[in-house]
């Protein structure tokens, strides 16, 4: 088990607690307030940051009065301080400005910034010792050994806020790390369960990012319709709970209400059940290591009638074991994996490739970059970022001559 997930409360007396959340405009950022405007009295917002709506991180800054707001994007720089300035609120632009505010004077940082821009800002958080709610899976999967070694080293604690990760978490004998047998992750199966392959093929992005459960940002909506983003939490879930590649199973279930298991070696098996919202693993890492009441929907099995699960059809989505394979090779290739999948979603949203393509470049650019693989994983962010760049590189050549510019 990993010495840096959270096993005991954190050690601030007060009862007021400092809240920092980086991606306050997306979907996560947005239910993490909902929840805090509903137990005001309970939470201190500290710092917001977006990468380019300006107008509704103003908005929330409006509202929550933080100390500090940061935009990634410099353009909004301007019509952000013209806002915010004359309230009192200091505000910043740029990288170095999204990396000031995870430093800032926080117990609880929300990570929910997309993608790797979301590397840098987390890891400073977690080196200076805060509490961070997890929802940015490239932290693990771009960095994992560096960013585990940095949050033990400062003290910082992890909670994982992924649905099935905040699941396994919630059900997980952390003092018996022995008595685990393996790890199941569950999985919508997304928009294209029972699809036929020629119907994936003839995929648009509208019907990719129709999710039949959840609510989420387009590039995680088309992660779900490939299953790339389970293949990711595979990774994820071996970093946060010290799990090898082949303990850590995925099981389709469509009504996603079991939202992971955890197996034990006396044939156990401990689930944690509750409708498909954001808010409920949100609301646990936010009042953890007690509750607070969330408003998601109650669940009712009654009404819910059955549940059923299912094996994943291994070759309509081939990114489950593409990253299975990347895990067990190691050296990077999960942070290969990451970025090239980011540029392959995009071509894809943009109308340049096909939904089929997107595991196609994926796999291609993994394996024409297997041979320049450091020996070992990187052990700093330059390496990092220079791995990054050149997985991104050799995608978008990919994606270029697939479409012909």
């Amino acid at each position: 088990m990993t010495l840096a997930l959270a096993t005991e409360a954190p050690p601030r007396a007060s009862q007021l607690r400092r809240v920092s959340i980086l991606g306050s405009t997306g979907s996560v950022g947005c239910s993490t307030l909902d929840l805090i405007r509903q137990e005001a009295g309970r939470f201190e917002v500290a710092a917001l940051t977006a990468r380019s709506n300006w107008q509704e991180l103003a908005r929330q800054a409006r509202e929550f009065r933080p100390e500090f707001v940061a935009i990634a994007d410099e353009r909004y720089a301007e019509p952000l301080q013209a806002e915010l300035l004359p309230l009192g609120i200091k505000c910043g632009a740029g990288p170095l400005a999204m990396r000031e505010a995870a430093a800032h004077d926080a117990d609880w940082v929300m990570a929910a910034i997309v993608g790797a821009a979301g590397l840098a800002p987390t890891l400073e958080a977690a080196r200076r010792g805060a509490t961070v709610a997890l929802a940015n899976k490239e932290c693990l999967i771009c960095a994992g050994d560096l960013f585990l070694r940095e949050t033990e080293r400062c003290g910082a604690k992890l909670l994982p806020v992924d649905s099935e990760h905040n699941a396994i978490f919630q059900v997980l004998d952390a003092s018996q790390p022995g008595a685990v047998e393996r790890l199941i992750l569950t999985a919508s199966g997304g928009p294209f369960r029972s699809a036929s392959i020629e119907e994936m093929a003839a995929a648009t992005p509208e019907q990719a990012a129709k999710h039949p459960r959840w609510a989420m940002g387009a590039k995680i909506s088309i992660d779900s319709a490939t299953m790339m983003n389970k293949g990711l939490e595979i990774i994820e879930a071996s970093y946060l709970f010290g799990m090898t590649e082949s303990r850590i199973e995925v099981l389709v279930h469509p009504e996603s209400i079991v939202h992971s298991l955890v197996a034990y070696i006396d044939g156990s098996v401990l689930a944690q059940l509750g409708v498909p919202d954001m808010r409920t693993p949100i609301a646990h890492a936010l009042a953890w290591p007690a509750r607070m009441h969330s408003p998601a929907q109650r669940l009712n099995l009654a009404d819910v009638g059955k549940l059923t699960f299912e094996t994943p059809n291994s070759e309509r989505f081939p990114a489950l074991s593409l990253a299975r394979e990347c895990l067990q090779e190691g050296r990077g290739a999960p942070t290969v994996l990451s970025a090239a999948n980011e540029v392959a979603v995009d071509a894809f949203l943009t109308r340049r490739i096909g939904f089929l393509d997107i595991t196609r470049i994926v796999r291609a650019a993994v394996e024409d970059m297997a041979r320049a693989l450091p020996a070992h994983a990187p052990s700093c962010l330059d390496d990092i970022w220079q791995l990054d760049a050149q997985a991104r590189r050799r995608a978008g050549e990919l994606v270029s001559a697939l479409s012909g510019g």
